[in-house]
């Protein structure tokens, strides 16, 4: 099938995704997402007043997140705008696009904005107040590390979910290294020419507020923390589990940034576009849920009923993108579904650049639809694991108008 909605070619952003506790670790990320649409959107020459929705996602609270959308699109001056915020885990960047798609689908707004942010670095510090506990004693909660270590369905670690998908499918910690080489030299490609393909949607170099958002604190040239791994380093590592077979180079890292997504009518969608005889179309999308701890399973199930809604199948993709915490990922999903390993992922991946959660996919689908416009064009699809062993996934296709 087909969706009305469409992505303008080019209204869509990505910050540098920062490792925890680097230079994002004290801007509120709400907050910063709206400093950044704001100058995007005007980078753009496209008027905040004519965004009529938006949906933000987080899964890491801020101070006054309670307000959510409503404040971020007021912060950028698109004071029409108001929806929901959503918290779907790593799953959140395609729910965002999913919720703005069938918004403009059903004829209740004309241009959305799905825009997703999130701070890893110094999560929330949580006390949950319970009069009734001896002593009147409540409990506490450290949002990020707490959640990160612990599904309460099953007591597990994220990591373990890993390790027993691992342990089913037969992969070695040598598979999950080689893998590890292979994306960060395909990350190498995005920096190449001086980063041209970062710049095709990421202002660089790429000025950090301060935590007031008043002056300039720092610049990057791109993203900040990346591993840059060799196969003698990988291979003195050991698995972070006893008896296990994922290694710290084998995994991602926490990190911190925000992206955003312009959805609209096809009208208006020439009229937004930094081209306007490319269209982005939007063909298909999947949620899925596997076995309690096989998270990384997950995004296979996923991304056969986003191809399935579409009509397409894997050998139909031009590109492939997934969110990949942990290389074990990436190697089953290729097993499993035939698409080739090795050509998955060109230009980056959260295996590398990072895994700030929300924007994490939202970056991804970027990155998607700019390797499809390099190609001419072409059908390609995202498909990403969420905690809770859940997954969702989207097929995009980039076309002559």
């Amino acid at each position: 099938m087909s969706y009305r909605a469409e992505i303008p070619y080019g209204a869509y952003w990505s910050t540098p995704f920062a490792r925890w506790q680097g230079s994002f670790a004290n801007l509120h990320s709400i907050r910063f997402a709206a400093h950044v649409a704001k100058s995007e959107l005007a980078k753009r020459r496209i008027d905040a007043a004519a965004i009529d929705y938006g949906v933000l996602g987080l899964s890491v609270p801020q101070k006054h997140a309670f307000y959510g959308l409503p404040w971020l699109t007021g912060l950028i001056g698109a004071t029409r705008a108001g929806g929901p915020t959503m918290m779907q885990a790593c799953a959140t960047g395609v729910r965002t696009l999913l919720a703005a798609t069938q918004e403009v689908d059903a004829g209740m707004a004309e241009v959305a904005l799905a825009v997703n942010c999130d701070r890893t670095s110094n999560g929330p510090h949580l006390y949950y107040p319970n009069p009734r506990a001896p002593g009147g004693t409540g409990m506490a909660e450290d949002w990020v590390m707490d959640n990160f270590g612990c599904d309460p369905l099953g007591g597990h670690s994220m990591l373990q979910t890993a390790e027993n998908v691992a342990s089913k499918h037969h992969v070695s910690t040598g598979q999950q290294h080689e893998l590890v080489l292979r994306r960060e030299a395909q990350y190498g490609d995005a920096l190449r020419d001086d980063s041209a393909f970062l710049r095709r949607f990421m202002t660089l170099p790429f000025d950090v507020p301060s935590a007031d958002f008043r002056k300039t604190a720092a610049t990057l040239d791109g993203d900040e923390g990346m591993s840059r791994s060799t196969a003698e380093g990988l291979a003195k590592l050991k698995p972070v589990l006893d008896g296990g077979s994922v290694t710290f180079g084998g995994q991602t890292h926490p990190a911190d940034g925000n992206a955003a997504i312009l959805v609209t009518t096809p009208a208006r969608a020439r009229e937004l576009s930094a081209n306007p005889s490319i269209a982005v179309r939007l063909h298909g999308f999947g949620l899925a849920r596997t076995e309690l701890a096989y998270m990384p399973e997950a995004m296979i199930p996923a991304a056969r009923r986003a191809l399935a809604q579409a009509g397409l199948g894997v050998a139909d993709m031009a590109a492939i993108k997934t969110h990949n915490p942990f290389a074990v990922n990436d190697i089953v999903f290729a097993r499993e579904t035939g698409a080739d390993l090795a050509a998955m992922n060109n230009f980056g991946c959260s295996l590398v650049w990072g895994h700030p959660q929300a924007p994490m996919g939202t970056r991804a689908i970027i990155e998607l639809i700019e390797e499809l416009a390099l190609r001419g064009g072409g059908f390609g699809l995202f498909t990403g694991c969420a905690a809770g062993d859940t997954a969702m996934a989207v097929v995009i296709e980039v076309a002559d108008r």
